[in-house]
């Protein structure tokens, strides 16, 4: 077992002397044959490391980093004694990678991107990290909504598969707000945790030219039962499964999941060519035909169903942008309530 700590990479020798461990007798004995240790490296060092491996000179690596060639061969000969390895044999030119040195370069690279990460991670004007589901579905929308009224807000948008594991990204602070479906009880969310529903998103019926339903421009539930609604690819425990399961069970319709889920552009090309089959969109889910295809998006009222978008975010974050962010969407949306809807009983509480 490595013991791993900050900053640190391991390194393995195999002398030849081979020893055992007799655990029958419960006494522990020293293994030789595979003997591993931590180094502790210093990153201004490996920062040292790539500049001379890239420029190939200790005097531009010097020049570049801004300090003295003496500072840059201190720190390259205090990493080897680190390491116990060479890592540049000196030429006429300059300096090569060993070996040792080639097999270094990508880590020493992934260190020192990982130390940007970390420090953009925590810095004031950092951009807000916002979870959606998808890029064409509704959040989406609204995220590209927030950025127009508010373009100095700097966004790194990020997706995570489910509920569960946004909220989880939400609570460590690897995001600052989801938008998600919230199905669990408010009891389990966890402490510290904010979930407001911004947005009841109206279901759509898309159909093929070729269906009965294509001329219509409003349908009703009831009218669907006994007609096969696809929708390949959904994941049993996911928010939209517990969603589209509550909803087929109140009006008796029959949605089929089966079948593997190619991406979006190969359900919208069987829509386009079947007589039969139909599926469920979001109103504001962006989707663009494919080449040559006709597909109709028909209105489902009375009641319509809504599929309930929330924020979800930490109570204690401080990130401005999160503010703005809340504020927007509690001003621009609309709403249903003059309308007969239906929602899942976990929405109505």
């Amino acid at each position: 077992m490595v013991a791993v700590c900050t900053m640190s990479l391991a390194r393995r020798w195999r002398p030849t002397a081979r020893q055992g461990a007799d655990h029958s007798l419960g006494r522990r004995v020293t293994t030789k044959c595979c003997v591993t240790y931590d180094v502790g490296v210093d990153l201004n060092a490996v920062r040292t490391f790539v500049a001379v491996a890239e420029t190939g000179q200790f005097q531009e690596a010097a020049a570049d980093l801004s300090i003295t060639q003496q500072a840059v061969s201190k720190r390259i000969a205090a990493l080897e004694k680190d390491l116990a390895v060479r890592l540049f044999t000196r030429t006429a030119r300059g300096a090569r990678l060993t070996i040792d040195g080639q097999a270094f370069l990508p880590h020493a690279r992934d260190l020192i991107r990982a130390e940007q990460r970390a420090a953009a991670s925590v810095r004031p004007d950092r951009a807000l990290r916002v979870d959606v589901l998808g890029r064409r579905l509704a959040p989406a929308a609204l995220l590209r909504g927030f950025h127009s009224a508010h373009p100095e807000v700097p966004l790194d948008v990020v997706t995570h598969f489910d509920a569960e594991a946004a909220i989880g990204a939400v609570e460590s602070g690897a995001i600052d707000a989801s938008f998600r479906a919230v199905t669990a009880p408010s009891a389990r969310i966890p402490h510290g945790i904010q979930a407001v529903r911004i947005l009841d998103e109206p279901i759509q019926l898309l159909t093929g030219p070729a269906h009965e339903f294509a001329a219509l421009r409003a349908i009703t539930p009831c009218q669907l039962i006994g007609h096969r609604i696809w929708i390949p690819g959904i994941v049993a425990g996911t928010e939209w499964a517990t969603y589209y399961d509550e909803l087929a069970t109140a009006f008796g319709l029959t949605i089929d999941t089966i079948g593997p889920y190619f991406g979006i552009e190969s359900l919208l090309n069987a829509i386009a060519d079947s007589s039969t089959l139909v599926t469920f969109v979001g109103e504001q889910t962006n989707l663009v035909w494919p080449a040559g295809r006709d597909l109709r998006r028909v209105a489902v009222h009375e009641p319509t169903p809504l599929y309930p978008h929330s924020l979800i975010w930490r109570r204690d974050n401080p990130h401005p942008g999160l503010t703005a962010l809340r504020n927007h969407l509690t001003s621009t949306q609309p709403n249903h309530h003059d309308a007969e809807t239906w929602t899942p009983h976990w929405a109505r509480r």
